[in-house]
């Protein structure tokens, strides 16, 4: 492309202007009402290449174009997926940025959809209870704006677990009715531990074990299964735990993004490799504490 340089004007300019004011930056008003490319709209030029690591200069170049319209992209303004060349644009990072501080790790904010990206989208959307197919509609882009508050202007998370201390533990017990039951044998085995442990951490905890019916007045149902969800069976809020290194924020992201109370999330112990053959009482109460460690940090205020 021709560089757009000072003392042009027309369309070309106006374009440039009003993505640099939408960017923050402040051109004077009857440069931006003539479309003239004038001294402050240098300036701005300047400025904007200055921050994006771009040669010094005050002309729109293509590699300055390019920055440009990465950088006018907002969340939402278009679908985003894996494809070659990759999508890239401030939408993407901003995507990244929310997934890696709500648990789903994909790497550097670096605003280019790969795979990685595309790998921590799939979690997400499993664990808010959407088609995992790791493309980001708007029904993606709604869950992401109602957890703003969870992830905007905070630093990635590490994907390490967290362990809360007894009192905690036991003041979130209190505080939260919490329904947990298996799906199957070894799931049922899992869940009456949970409920034990429980009951021992404070007298009057709000966890209660339960088969089918689940009591009213619930705050989260966790749903434990041995198996996948059924391919016929509608998706739900769900994390697989031999996938997950940070299950406290998974739980705390899928409760969050729950509509309804109460929250429903569907916890799948396949592939836990360690437990392959003979399953233990002891592998039952690992389980058990790393869940209900899981459960109690994420909710914990």
């Amino acid at each position: 492309m021709e560089p757009i340089v000072k003392g042009m004007q027309g369309p070309a300019v106006e374009d440039v202007q009003s993505r640099l004011v939408q960017l923050g930056f402040t051109i004077a008003d009857d440069e931006i009402s003539e479309k003239r490319f004038g001294d402050t709209t240098a300036l701005a030029v300047s400025s904007f290449r200055g921050s994006n690591e771009l040669v010094p200069g005050d002309q729109v170049d293509s590699a300055c174009w390019s920055a440009l319209v990465d950088a006018s992209y907002k969340l939402g303004d278009r679908t985003l997926y894996l494809r070659l060349p990759n999508f890239h644009g401030a939408d993407v990072r901003a995507l990244q940025q929310a997934l890696n501080v709500l648990g789903f790790g994909c790497g550097g904010d670096d605003g280019y959809f790969g795979p990685h990206t595309e790998a921590a989208l799939q979690q997400f959307q499993e664990n808010v209870g959407l088609f995992a197919d790791g493309m980001a509609f708007q029904d993606t882009f709604r869950y992401i704006a109602r957890l703003r508050h969870v992830w905007e202007g905070k630093p990635s998370v590490v994907e390490a677990e967290e362990r809360i201390g007894f009192a905690r533990a036991a003041e979130v017990l209190e505080n939260y009715k919490i329904a947990v039951c298996g799906e199957d044998p070894i799931a049922r085995s899992v869940a009456s531990r949970m409920w034990n442990i429980a009951s021992a951490t404070t007298e009057t905890s709000g966890m209660v074990l339960c088969d089918n019916a689940v009591p009213t007045g619930m705050d989260l149902v966790l749903e434990l299964a041995s198996s996948s969800l059924g391919e016929d069976e509608a998706p739900r809020p769900t994390i697989v735990l031999a996938e997950c290194a940070n299950l406290t924020q998974r739980i705390s992201t899928a409760f969050a993004a729950a509509k309804d109370k109460p929250a429903l999330i569907r916890i799948e112990l396949t592939g836990i490799t360690s437990f392959d053959g003979a399953f233990t009482s002891s592998d039952a109460q690992t389980l058990a504490v790393r869940l209900l460690d899981g459960v109690c940090a994420a909710l914990n205020d």
